[in-house]
């Protein structure tokens, strides 16, 4: 083949990041195509869109496809580089004048045929030299895929801690003051109930606070050593054959080891103390609630907008599917109205209430001002309590039994309570409601 048109052919699988030949190459919308790693490396922190460096269009970074025809021809041009390298003069065997094809795994030395079989070598295991090589970097490739996921699982975690810390001091102080405001409308001689509770808070919130600070460091610190070691397998990924073979030590055995021990978010939550009264004085203000309406399976992106947004997963990741939505029968627009519904051995649920017009539109929670609602979501093992309007985390303890709703059209606003521990979830303040309503119900569970 001529000289010119072989290094065309060859330039076409180089990387146009690294350089190199493309190792797990993946060809993005605009039709380029990139190492995986380098492509990963040098967008790690833009999670959705990025830009082609070749030609400037937008992509998403997500879920990228190994191109096998591109990585079967990068392949075949590291073994035509490979025989011409073992093909030179210096590389002929001192002993036997053969050329050296066979890698020995046990002291990582090139041999020839005839060495392999010598008594030095005879029961060591060794390879022809492209096969080992090609074996190794795949085995070095999928160490960084594991590295990859982890990294950006803890960078998803980082930001997570990231967010917490720097809105934790606001999150206590509203909820000192939902608990004060609580207390206002009690007799006097609650007071030391309310000065506990209080403290109880305060003291609460400082000690995870400073779990929050530590916890993100050690992200922060893990993220490097992942990042680092990920560098140091791709840079050992793009090396010759014959330097791979012999330069990979225990890098392997390294890698995994980065890999334990990987830091896990703080679970912040405080505990719900106690409040005397409330759930009595609402019961004054008792009614019925009848549902109309149930659908199996209806609206079942409404969890699957949180995950996404609000913990970036996205996917449902529930054993459920006979989800079921439920509105009350009656219209509310004037008056005070408290009652009851039991979340038990349920996740994935959603109540409080809601403007007839959203259900008729089934329109987004994340952007509505139609709704009022308490959601449970479960993430992993572990559950979440958030609320609409806007959409906000609670860091409570999920409720067992039963959990109590307050419309209040009086001041305009709506209250959850923790039935079982008799304790306030969350209280919108006075003003935030203005318009008719009809109670809602939204679960996994029967």
């Amino acid at each position: 083949m001529n000289s010119g048109i072989l290094q065309v052919f060859q330039g076409e699988l180089i990387c146009p990041l690294c350089m190199n030949y493309f190792i797990d190459p993946v060809t993005i919308d605009c039709g380029h195509s990139f190492c995986r790693p380098c492509f990963y490396l040098n967008w790690q922190d833009i999670p959705f869109l990025v830009q082609c460096s070749e030609c400037t269009k937008s992509t998403e970074q997500i879920n990228l496809k190994t191109n096998i025809h591109l990585k079967k021809m990068a392949s075949l041009a590291r073994k035509v580089s490979l025989w011409l390298f073992l093909s030179s003069e210096e590389q002929m065997c001192g002993t036997h004048r053969e050329t050296k094809k066979i890698f020995c795994e046990v002291d990582r030395s090139l041999l020839c045929l005839l060495c392999s079989s010598s008594q030095e070598h005879r029961y060591h295991r060794h390879r022809p030299i492209e096969w080992a090589a090609e074996e190794h970097r795949e085995k070095l490739l999928q160490k960084m895929q594991s590295l990859w996921e982890k990294a950006c699982e803890n960078h998803r975690n980082l930001n997570v801690e990231t967010t917490r810390t720097r809105c934790w001091k606001d999150y206590v102080n509203l909820r000192l003051e939902a608990i004060r405001a609580e207390y206002q409308k009690m007799p006097a001689f609650h007071h030391e109930e309310e000065k506990h509770n209080l403290e109880m808070l305060k003291k609460k919130g400082k000690e995870i606070f400073h779990r929050l600070h530590l916890s993100k460091a050690k992200m922060a610190h893990r993220m490097e050593i992942l990042r680092g070691m990920y560098e140091e397998l791709n840079e050992m990924c793009h090396k010759p054959d014959v330097e791979l073979l012999q330069d990979l030590g225990d890098m392997v055995a390294r890698s995994e080891s980065v890999l334990l021990h990987m830091p896990q978010p703080v679970n912040p939550e405080f505990p719900t103390g106690p409040i005397t009264g409330p759930v009595d004085r609402l019961n004054h203000f008792r009614v019925e609630i009848s549902f109309t309406w149930e659908g199996t399976n209806y609206n079942i992106g409404l969890f699957e907008d949180v995950r996404s947004l609000m913990f970036r997963r996205g996917s449902l990741n529930s054993d459920r599917s006979d989800y079921f939505a439920a509105w009350g029968a009656w219209v509310f627009s004037s008056g005070k109205h408290y009652w009851e519904l039991d979340v038990d051995n349920s996740w994935d649920w959603a109540l409080g209430v809601c403007k007839d017009s959203w259900i008729r539109k089934n329109s987004t929670m994340f952007k509505s001002k139609d709704i009022f609602l308490l959601l449970c979501v479960k993430v992993d093992n572990h559950f979440s309590l958030l609320t609409t309007s806007p959409m906000f985390p609670h860091y409570v303890e999920k409720p067992l039994g039963r959990v109590g709703v307050f419309l209040d059209f009086e001041s305009g606003s709506v209250s959850f309570l923790n039935v079982t521990k008799n304790s306030l979830i969350w209280n919108y303040p006075a003003g935030s409601l203005n318009f008719p309503v009809r109670s809602f119900f939204y679960t996994g569970h029967r």
